[in-house]
């Protein structure tokens, strides 16, 4: 990947680190853009995850399994944090599983009639033992299509980190990804399966389920759901993407992931998963020895450290140029700066391009 407008030679206006208490205010600014359940716009659960977020980074939570890591960019110019992700390291807890809507097809044949049918079946699956998920993807609306490409550095950061902490997640990576929904928010699927058994809003129930999954065990039908029963609104959702996430999906294909044949039991969303050690962006991501190079740099990467103090994690988009048969990484002196490292150290490198 060459630089023709000659960035190579600039300080990178960008820095992914470690999302800390500290981040607050600016995280729960950035999640009125989405809202989720993994991120939520309200103030007791963005201070819990960040809490969570350290206890995992400095290793308080002694079990890897309990952790969840959120990342931050911060826009060095405008002093401000533009975008967020995150890592859950396990889905599937005995206080909390994985709940999904596993699909399966089922085939009906009447001699007598000659009719002939093809049913779509939703059956509710429980696991205590699941994938590491990434998720909580958000970029501030004046970035997603900025030159600058926030949202592809906040969201490849977390695979590199994953190829530098590989014993801290499990062996398949789960993406979720959001269906069509209402245009006030809502559910399809929940308003056609969900709410009728629960009496809860779809946003009620999403927000308690990250915490307590009882209800779903105890309300939600044992027997599998034929989706021809289901309003055609509800089906035609069911393991859909969203036009906004058709992007990730793209990108998620493009580096190993594959349609699950799960979805979301609120809202129909669809499950992607991969083989942790097959996923391309984790296979590309090396370390190498920091080096000196005055030499014109080719190659745009993300660039990474992580030692056991706060930030504890510092990634930074960046031009270098590789050795590889002596296992070697040049880089101008302001970047070794930046990381806070020095010539000799290691290093850790993602090359942003695909091809």
């Amino acid at each position: 990947m060459h630089d023709p407008k000659g960035l190579n030679t600039m300080t990178p206006r960008f820095t992914i680190r470690a999302g800390l208490p500290e981040d607050y205010n600016e995280l729960l600014k950035l999640s009125q853009f989405l809202d989720s359940a993994n991120l939520p716009n309200d103030p007791k659960p963005i201070k819990k995850l960040l809490d969570l977020s350290l206890d995992s980074f400095s290793g308080k939570i002694k079990d890897p399994t309990a952790r969840k890591y959120v990342f931050a960019i911060h826009d060095e110019e405008e002093q401000s944090i533009v975008g967020t992700s995150m890592i859950i390291a396990q889905l599937g807890r005995r206080e909390a599983p994985y709940v999904y809507f596993d699909i399966h097809r089922e085939e009906r044949y009447s001699d007598t009639l000659d009719k002939h049918f093809v049913h779509q079946v939703l059956t509710v699956r429980y696991s205590y033992n699941g994938p590491t998920e990434i998720g909580g993807l958000v970029v501030h609306p004046d970035y997603r299509k900025s030159e600058h490409k926030v949202g592809m550095l906040i969201s490849y950061v977390r695979f590199l980190w994953i190829a530098m902490n590989r014993a801290l997640v499990q062996d398949q990576i789960l993406a979720e990804l959001m269906p069509p929904l209402k245009e006030d928010g809502s559910s399809y699927l929940w308003e056609a399966v969900g709410r009728r058994f629960t009496n809860m809003t779809y946003r009620e129930a999403d927000r308690l389920s990250k915490g307590n999954k009882e209800f779903i065990r105890s309300l939600f039908p044992r027997q599998s759901i034929y989706t021809t029963l289901l309003s055609q609104e509800a089906q035609d959702v069911i393991g859909q993407v969203s036009p906004n996430t058709r992007g990730v999906e793209t990108l998620l294909r493009s580096i190993g992931f594959e349609y699950a044949n799960r979805v979301d039991p609120f809202d129909g969303g669809p499950d992607f998963i991969a083989s942790t050690k097959d996923i391309l962006l984790v296979k590309r991501s090396l370390e190498w020895q920091a080096c000196l190079g005055k030499k014109k740099h080719d190659t745009h990467v993300l660039l990474a450290h992580q030692s056991s103090q706060a930030p504890f994690f510092v990634c930074i988009p960046a031009w270098c140029s590789f050795d590889e048969r002596h296992n070697k990484c040049f880089v101008d002196d302001s970047i070794l700066e930046r990381l806070a490292l020095t010539e000799g150290d290691r290093l850790w490198a993602l090359p942003l391009s695909l091809s």
